[in-house]
Formats: structure tokens, sequence, C-alpha cells
């Protein structure tokens, strides 16, 4: 039998502000007015209009918090409540009618409907209407000794794993460290006070926890997460009396530091992300993702939450929406490579990228210092936080997806452009005499100036070994500056990197290059030019085998082969050309990148030294030091490495002998 709606006679005085109600209201009139304050959610307006009886029955104050909780916790969306006509047999009915209604609404947990019957009853004090609400009203379900309960349930969310399958952000069962209060007995305060020097918390923290209301002698009260490699702190916990442990399920990071500015990290949702959230796919218990891929890849991770409304006491289901297990993320990231990078970078402040150049494979991507993204998961010291946080290197920035000014590592990629363009022949000799040179009287005191005067007759070879900057700047001054910026454009300087990591976009200069000496210092590096060292990296690509700028990828795919971002940058020919000069750069006793030598690897590259200076002559000003490499024989890794603050521990020299250990170890 369905649920009826009653409408009572009440005297208006006082009320027509409130909904306009007069001495002619009919039942259908009011029940237009209180249709309209239901589908707006206005339930202080629907308490007026409520019967006295109802009003016994309800304060005002938990009418509304009651239905307006359950609607926010529901989230119920799009609701709709229609009223029908009054039934025929009531019309002539002074005293009690009745009008059909039904109600629908999306809520997290799907689509619920319900109908029922408006009863009216007129009274003998008044000549207007009032509701004899009833709970059902909302949920069918629903009755007056009864309650509702919004559940989530949350989903299991995607893991992700390096190319070999080792996880890098993972799901896991971890110890939990708590307390039963029943256990302590008299030697509670001294537990305390041991218990929160070992799990770094503080006494009052402690106390807080064991005062909650819920809080029984036999309860489990839980204090702390730990790591699962932080045996020894769990067995030294829980060997204090009224001390143990249960496993609860948690996101954890194996790799810590290593990987931190990759997989970032996910943490408990805030109330106000909470707020911003309103489609049902996070509840108030749920973690997001905050930097790296958990949050890039946050959708795809996070799954979807599972909703249920029901009765408790009955165990009445009203809606239900299974929760969907987020996806897993396959990366092509190789943890070996990884942490070979990160150990030689982890006491600077720098970063590298490391690819498979044939298939344009991301083997790594690091960045230093960093930090442990577990701390956002088990909580930090303050000596920690602190030190992370007044590091002036920002350990919780990624450096890889920044942009930096590339120094002579741009110089293979003007001389590329200048081959494919014709303006430049690998084999012809350019006559450069003295150290330094102008292009005319009109650069006025400012000229260019190379390292070594001994060469007069330099061809590309030659150019590159000794990293001649007159010859890479007559090189761009040679293609003039329209011919200059197309070919940097197929080399990507048009558009942001086709990465599935957000990158910032490398720059050619400011504005333009709108005057020669600043064409001819951005072709040798020192122009206002900046670049991204994944960008960097990719843009060597073309020398390792054909000519083919390569996309560089960090998902996992199905084929190996690899997807062309841009063709033929370079001939064939050239790239044998620029790479006979990069083989020459390490191997050559003259080259900047010859020491050390290291016996056995097959490596071709170009060091670089960016001068972050404020004028010409500025003499302290900080130094960024490159290098990128690659195996010119096996053609498996190509490695770009950026090191800040070089300038007293000999230069671009100090990344080279670091770059090395990886091609030695490869």
């Amino acid at each position: 039998m369905l649920k009826k709606f009653i409408l009572l006679v009440f005297l208006c005085v006082g009320l027509i502000g409130l909904i306009g109600c007069s001495k002619t209201d009919s039942p259908e009139d009011r029940m237009e007015a209180f249709v309209k304050q239901w589908n707006d959610q206005q339930f202080d307006d629907m308490y007026q209009s409520l019967t006295k009886d109802v009003k016994k029955e309800i304060s005002k104050k938990d009418f509304v918090n009651r239905y307006k909780t359950i609607y926010e916790q529901a989230g119920v969306k799009n609701l709709k409540v229609t009223a029908g006509e009054v039934d025929e047999d009531d019309k002539d009915n002074e005293t009690m009618k009745h009008i059909p209604y039904k109600v629908s609404m999306d809520t997290n947990a799907g689509k619920v409907k319900n109908t029922a019957v408006l009863k009216k009853q007129k009274t003998d004090d008044g000549e207007s209407w009032n509701i004899d609400w009833d709970p059902s009203f909302i949920f069918k379900q629903l009755a007056d000794d009864k309650t509702v309960q919004i559940a989530s349930i949350e989903p299991k969310r995607g893991q992700i794993y390096d190319k070999n399958r080792k996880g890098l952000a993972i799901n896991t069962d971890v110890p939990q460290i708590g307390i039963v209060p029943g256990e302590l007995g008299d030697k509670k305060e001294k537990v305390i006070k041991e218990l929160a020097k070992k799990l770094d918390l503080t006494e009052d923290d402690i106390k807080k926890n064991l005062d909650q209301s819920w809080v029984k002698d036999d309860s489990f009260v839980p204090l702390k997460k730990v790591k699962p490699d932080q045996k020894k702190l769990v067995s030294e916990a829980t060997s204090l009396q009224g001390v143990t442990r249960t496993n609860v399920s948690s996101r954890y990071y194996p790799y810590g530091e290593k990987t931190a500015h990759l997989t970032g990290y996910v943490r408990a949702i805030t109330a106000e992300e909470l707020k911003k959230k309103k489609d049902g796919t996070y509840s108030d218990t749920s973690n997001i993702g905050i930097a790296g891929l958990e949050n890039v890849y946050e959708d795809k991770l996070r799954g979807t939450t599972g909703w249920k409304i029901y009765v408790p006491q009955t165990g009445e289901v009203i809606a239900e929406k299974k929760a969907k297990d987020g996806e897993d993320l396959h990366l092509t990231i190789d943890i070996n490579t990884q942490t070979k990078l990160y150990d030689e970078l982890k006491d600077d402040s720098g970063t590298a990228v490391a690819l498979q150049p044939k298939t344009g494979e991301t083997l790594a991507l690091v960045s230093a210092p960093s930090y442990d993204p577990n701390g956002f998961i088990f909580g930090w010291s303050d000596k920690e936080w602190k030190k992370l946080n007044e590091d002036k290197n920002n350990p919780f920035s990624a450096k890889f997806n920044k942009t930096y000014a590339p120094g002579s590592t741009i110089k293979p990629i003007a001389a590329a452009i200048g081959i494919k363009n014709g303006t430049l022949k690998a084999d012809e000799k350019k006559t450069i005499k003295g150290k330094e040179w102008q292009k005319d009287s009109s650069w006025g005191g400012y000229s260019v100036t190379r390292v070594s005067e001994r060469l007069q007759q330099v061809d590309l070879e030659n150019a590159l070994i000794t990293s001649d900057n007159i010859y890479f700047a007559q090189n761009a001054l040679d293609m003039g500056a329209d011919n200059f910026t197309k070919g940097l454009n197929t080399f990507g300087f048009s558009e942001g990197i086709p990465y599935e990591f957000p990158t910032q976009k490398s720059s050619i200069a400011n504005d333009k290059l709108d005057s020669d000496i600043l064409l001819a210092d951005t072709g040798y590096g020192q122009g206002q030019m900046q670049m991204s060292p994944l960008h960097l990296a990719a843009s060597y690509t073309p020398f390792v085998d054909n000519g083919d700028l390569v996309k560089p990828t960090l998902i996992k795919k199905d084929s190996q082969t690899a997807d062309v971002w841009h063709k033929q940058v370079v001939t064939k020919e050239g790239a044998a050309d620029i790479t006979k000069g990069l083989k020459g750069v390490v191997e050559d006793e003259r080259g900047s990148a010859y020491q050390p030598v290291v016996k056995g690897i097959t490596v071709a590259g170009k060091t670089g030294t960016a001068e972050l200076k404020t004028s010409k002559d500025d003499k302290d000003g900080a130094e960024n030091g490159w290098f990128v490499g690659y195996d010119y024989k096996n053609k498996d890794l190509l490695v770009a490495m950026m090191i800040q603050n070089v300038q007293d521990r000999g230069g671009s020299h100090y990344v080279v002998e670091k770059a090395k250990k990886l091609f030695q170890s490869n």
C-alpha cells in the first residue's frame, strides 16, 4: 500500500511572505509551491509548510539537517518531483483529498524513483493546507523509526610498474601500530612516553587517540602506519606492554626517493577538494593523486567509487553501484637504469633522462634532490619535513620536465639544420683566425669567443670536437633567422612535446631571433633558448640511426617499434657525419668529454656549459653542466644529464664522469 502525503488546513497568518499563501489557496496551489521548494531542496521553506503534528515530532533544525545530509551524502542530482491531479473521488470532499506524486533523482548509487499519494485533510480552524510529512516521501523504505545509511566502497587503486613489472607504486599490507588500553595496566604513562619517541609522535597525540568516545578497554586504538621495511621499529614498539599491531592495506613506494618525481604520491582527500568532486567518484575516506603519475593518471588509477544506500535496521537496499577498480599503469622505465642514474645524482641538484633511442622508450627519469613519497602516507618527522622545505634546490619539484639553457649541446642540432638546409657541408672547412670574431663593425664591442685558436681550418668534425663557438655562430648566420627557426621547429620547438608526462614547452627566444647577435649566440647555445632535458634527449635520436626524430614514450605498448615524431630532420649521411664528430668529443683527446677515459664504452656525445650570467663581464654567475651521449655501436642507450652549479667542480667534465658510469655498467 502506498504511503500517503497529507495536506491539512491551517491559518495563513504570518506565512504569506514565506510561501505566498492566501485564503483562496487550493490544494493544487499549495502542492505546486511545496514541490518547487522540494525540487530546489529548500528544506527551511519546506519545514514551514508542515503540519503542527509533524513539527511536534521533529524540530526545524533536525528536519533541515537530516534531509540536507541525506541528499548531500547520497550525491543527489537531477531531483524531479511532480504532482498529479486530485483524485476524482475526492473532488467534492472538503475535508480530505488525494493527489498522486512522483519523485526521481540521480544519486551516487544510481537512479532512485518513488511514488506515493498526497492526502489532503481540512481542519476546523483554517482555510489553507499543510503537509503531513512522512520520511518515506524521500525513500519509500524509510520510516520514522528507521535511518538511511550511505556507504562508500573504495575501489582498489591501480598500481604502477616498470617495464619488467617491478612495482613502483603498489598496494600492500603494512603494519599499523596501536594500543589496547586495558592491557596497559599501571605502566600506561611509561608506555606512552616510550612509544611516542619510537613513532615520532607527541604524548598528547597518543592520549587524544586513547580518549576518543568509542574507545573501550579491549579496543585496538590505531596510532600509526609504518613502512613494510621498518621491521625493527615494529618489533621494538610491540615489545612494549599493551602495544600491538595489525595489518592494513596501504599505498607504498618501494623505491622511495629514486622514483619520487616520476610516481608522485597520494594522500587523503581534503574537505575542500571533496567539495569540488561532486560526481560521486570520491568520498571523505578517499585518497587522491597529488603529484607525478599518481596525479597525471588519477582518473585511470583511481577507478570508480562504489556506493550503497540502505536501511541498516532492515538491510533493505535502496540503491547500489558497485565499485570499479582502477587500471594498472605499465611504464617503459627500467628500474635498474633509474636507480643507477639516481645514485649518480643524489648528492647534486640536477636531472637525467635515459632513452632507448631506436624505440623512444624512456628508461629513466631522474631528478635530484628528491624526497621519499612514503612520507605522505606514513608521516614525516619534524626534522625531515623542515630539511626538505628549507632546501633551496626544491626537492619536491621535478626537474626533468622543466626547461633550461642547453649550452653547447645545441650545436649538433644546429649542424643538422644547416646540413638539411644546404648551407653547411660536413667536409667543407671554414677559415677561422683568432679566439674572437664578429660579423662586422655593427656589433660594436661584442664578439663571439672560442676556447682555442690553434685550429684555423675548421670542418664539422673538428668544430664538434673542439666545440668551436665561432663555427656554429657562423653556421646560424649563414642560414638566417627564418631558416634556422624553421629547422628548429622540425625538431619540435614549435609544439609541445607529445609525451605522457606534462613537460614545459621548449622555446627558441623570448620573442624571436630579431638580431644577428642573438641569432649567432643561439647557434652555439648562449642565446635565450630553453629546452627540457627530455626534449634535448629526444633531439639526439636522429643522429643514432637514420635521421628520424623519434617520439619519446613513457607508457609501455605492445609493439616496440618507434613512433616517428618528425621524419628526416637530417639526412642519413648528415646523421653519420654528426656522429663522427660526437665520437671525437669522447674519444679524441681534444674533446671536452675525453676525460675521464673509460675503456670498453662506445659513446658519442656532446658537453655543454650554460652560463647563467647577468652580463658578459659577470665572473660569479652560476653554471649548469650538460652531457648528452649515446652508444653509437649498440644503439640501445641515450642519456641527457644536467647538473646545476658546476662552476667550481670542473664544469661539464663533472657531468661527463657521472654519465659515463652508466654506459660502463649498461
